[in-house]
């Protein structure tokens, strides 16, 4: 299902609507020092009512069927508002992996939780190193002799760790990398909030000691799954990006036209109008990569891999620029704790490195384009 372009616009203006009135500034700050650090009452009223959870879930799973083309709108709006909320860890990475392992039989126990919005989700990968290649991952899982799985090891980074009500976990078995489903009271699980850059998206770090979990799929298949969920994540993650980018071309623009020095905006002087206008470029850049990228993958494109590699670079060093740009037009002011200009910086460079940074990001590109 795909929707036009007025019904993109109409997607957009209900969800800046509702983020503006759950997310404004004084609830993210609130938020960023509460556990959880999302109000379940608020996830509650997205999926209700806008049932954002499974927009892009396929109908016969309990979704809308949409593609990552609306998928990217409501990302833009909620990298904008800085909306603190599972949804990234549950529908971009947990959800996408149960739909590239085709396992029909996981999907259709799984996902219409999630896409109910009942349901929260994240994905376990990276350990102490960071790294997102499931080649790296060291965490091991084996037979408990009854059919199922035991896990052993620990995930470092995992979003909404602490929280999620089903983790998949890459594991590594005799025939590789391979996904596993865990419940969040399993017995073994430990979970515990890390302390990072960017408050507003929570990580955790799991210790699995002999955890019961639930293959995934096939054996062997994580790294063919994790290459998908990459692409797709990354995307969704660039939509944010792009999303944040322009909320701090329009933060710097009205403050300059309003902020006089000289007796004079301070909007116009050269220097303050080239910052603007170098923003202005790399948002633009920003959006259009992200946007062309969702929509090979929509059309199912062979040349969306190397589009979302594009994305992902493009809109890590657009949201870098726009945010320390933001605080140069800003001031003085925009260096202090109380001013939010420092909070798109950090979700700027937090996201940067999510998916293992610009030297890990560039040569998926160069992979992507078979150099």
């Amino acid at each position: 299902m795909t929707a036009d372009e007025s019904e993109l616009r109409e997607l957009r203006a209900s969800v800046r609507e509702f983020l503006e009135t759950k997310s404004p500034e004084e609830a993210v700050r609130k938020l960023m020092e509460s556990e959880p650090r999302f109000d379940p009452a608020v996830w509650s009223q997205a999926a209700d009512q806008l049932r954002l959870p499974g927009l892009a879930i396929p109908e016969e799973y309990g979704g809308d069927g949409f593609g990552l083309v609306e998928l990217g709108v409501v990302l833009e709006e909620m990298g904008r508002a800085l909306f603190c909320a599972p949804f990234f860890a549950t529908v971009l990475l947990a959800a996408q992996a149960l739909l590239a392992s085709g396992d029909r039989d996981a999907c259709a126990r799984l996902l219409p939780g999630i896409a109910s919005g009942r349901t929260t989700a994240t994905l376990a990968v990276a350990e102490d190193h960071g790294s997102w290649d499931p080649a790296m991952v060291s965490a091991r899982a084996v037979p408990d002799g009854d059919g199922g799985w035991t896990v052993r090891g620990r995930k470092c980074f995992v979003i909404d760790g602490t929280t999620a009500d089903l983790i998949l976990v890459v594991a590594r078995t005799v025939a590789g990398p391979t996904l596993f489903a865990v419940e969040r009271d399993a017995t073994g699980l430990a979970a515990e909030p890390m302390e990072t850059l960017d408050a507003t998206r929570a990580m955790a770090r799991l210790t699995f000691d002999a955890v019961p979990a639930t293959l995934v799929g096939a054996e062997g298949a994580g790294g063919r799954i994790m290459a998908k969920v990459l692409d797709i994540a990354s995307v969704g993650l660039a939509a944010e990006q792009a999303g944040g980018a322009r909320r701090c071309l329009e933060s710097s623009a009205d403050y300059a036209r309003v902020r006089h020095q000289f007796g004079r905006p301070i909007g116009s002087f050269q220097a303050v109008k080239h910052k603007c206008a170098d923003m202005l470029v790399q948002v633009e850049l920003a959006e259009a990569s992200s946007r062309e990228a969702a929509r090979l993958a929509d059309e199912n494109s062979p040349d969306f891999p190397v589009a979302a590699a594009v994305a992902h670079a493009c809109c890590s060093r657009a949201y870098m620029v726009a945010a320390m740009e933001n605080i140069q037009v800003h001031g003085g002011i925009g260096f202090t704790w109380e001013h939010p200009a420092h909070l798109y910086f950090r979700r700027a460079k937090s996201s940067q490195l999510l998916f293992g940074g610009p030297a890990v990001y560039h040569e998926r590109l160069l992979d992507r384009l078979g150099i």
